[in-house]
């Protein structure tokens, strides 16, 4: 099947009711045939529900219907974007392990990856996404992720997918790309040897910013990169906290089940069933809205780029920009999302410019149907000082928008006002 029959169809087996619609099944626990059916659920001779922090219904198809659209084998759906971060991390580090990040990335997950991780006892080591060759030096045998985003927020870079998974490859290194503003329909990352994606589903996913939660996704065959693997020996080894279960022995996607095992399990940060709901509405028009999306954000970046006020675009869509060329190899038919950024001249007229809009609405989200305009250097971003600020090519002079799903017409004429008030 293709993408868009995909979304509308994957994941769902219309019940006894024969309902079109996905049926929400807002409930807590399940109830077992008898203490034998219980206990062979827990021992995995089974499968089926157990409890909703565990798996659910309705979560259960948005799951499926996710990793089809991601072309992976199975998926982790969580209460946020975040913690499906935190999870593909965790499910391969330990206190005394460290990661290899792109300094360009999202501010929260800058701060999860620099401090918040490190407090676990795991470093981050960075470096520069436009350089995937310096991931050499960085990686040693306590080396257990390279973590990446497709499309950088904010700074609107394309990474050479391709380049970084070699380095990973060489290594036997799991990679984990975010993959949360090309989304699927532009980008599928597991088609360039990344082995895990995650998502902000409260983006692009749900698309009118409804809902929070996450998703990972693990790509088919991941087993054979895990199983004999030195680096994730407790893959391969019997789990203590789960009757002796030997994750690489099990016939089911194993990154994903450790993650729902362990980690859904002991700490909880499970998706709402309403919102997995929720997202499986978003998610059948979601190839018709990344169109739309990136055809406005096209023709605002070219307007901006003409306007004598802007100092530099970011937008991969643009033939200008240094990102053009990995957009057209990474990205269906060169379409770029709906995130694009600008500079100004200086920390205080990007601020009077945020502050002048009037369609625009000033909100720390993107992915949705109404545009989003954010100084990144005053929120997001906040907790970075100049130097690090412009080392995830963020300077304080940067506007990002979020293009949403109105005329573009009426976009461009209202940043025309707030550029010339």
């Amino acid at each position: 099947m293709k993408f868009s029959t995909k979304a509308t169809h994957a994941g769902y087996e219309k019940d006894t009711q024969g309902t079109m619609a996905v049926p929400l099944y807002m409930t807590t626990a399940y109830e077992f045939r008898d203490v034998e059916h219980a206990a062979n659920l827990f021992a995995l001779k089974e499968l089926g529900n157990i409890y909703t922090r565990l798996n659910n219904p309705t979560t259960d198809v948005f799951e499926k219907r996710f990793a089809e659209l991601e072309g992976g084998e199975a998926a982790i759906a969580t209460s946020s974007g975040m913690s499906a971060i935190f999870y593909a991390i965790a499910n391969a580090a330990e206190a005394g392990d460290n990661i290899i990040c792109a300094s360009q990335l999202y501010g929260g997950t800058l701060t999860q990856t620099a401090h918040t991780l490190k407090r676990f006892g795991i470093e981050a080591r960075f470096f520069d996404v436009h350089k995937p060759e310096s991931i050499e030096a960085l990686v040693d045998d306590k080396t257990k992720i390279i973590f990446f985003e497709s499309l950088t927020n904010p700074s609107i870079d394309v990474a050479d997918i391709s380049a970084i998974t070699e380095i990973a490859n060489r290594h036997d290194i799991l990679t984990v790309v975010d993959n949360t503003v090309a989304t699927p329909a532009l980008c599928r990352p597991f088609e360039h040897g990344v082995d895990i994606s995650v998502h902000s589903a409260s983006k692009y996913t749900t698309g009118q910013g409804l809902a929070i939660g996450g998703i990972m996704v693990e790509r088919k065959g991941l087993l054979e990169k895990i199983k004999g693997n030195p680096r994730y020996a407790h893959f391969n080894e019997p789990d203590a906290s789960y009757h002796g279960l030997v994750y690489v022995d099990v016939p089911l996607p194993i990154y994903s089940l450790r993650a729902r095992l362990s980690l859904l399990r002991d700490l909880g940060a499970v998706v709402s069933p309403f919102n997995s709901w929720l997202f499986i509405q978003g998610i059948e028009t979601l190839n018709l809205r990344m169109k739309e999306h990136s055809r406005s954000a096209l023709a605002l970046a070219e307007f901006l780029e003409s306007h004598k006020s802007v100092q530099k675009v970011n937008y991969p869509g643009l033939k200008s920009n240094a990102n053009y060329a990995m957009a057209q190899k990474y990205f269906d038919k060169g379409q770029s999302s709906g995130l694009l950024s600008f500079e100004v001249e200086s920390f205080e007229q990007a601020v009077k410019i945020v502050d002048a809009t009037k369609l625009y609405s000033l909100v720390v989200n993107i992915g949705d149907s109404k545009s989003i305009i954010t100084h990144p250097a005053s929120t997001t971003h906040q907790q970075l000082n100049d130097a690090e600020l412009n080392a995830c090519g963020v300077p304080a002079n940067l506007i990002r928008i979020s293009v949403g799903l109105e005329d573009v017409e009426d976009l461009i004429a209202d940043i025309t006002q707030a550029l010339e008030a």
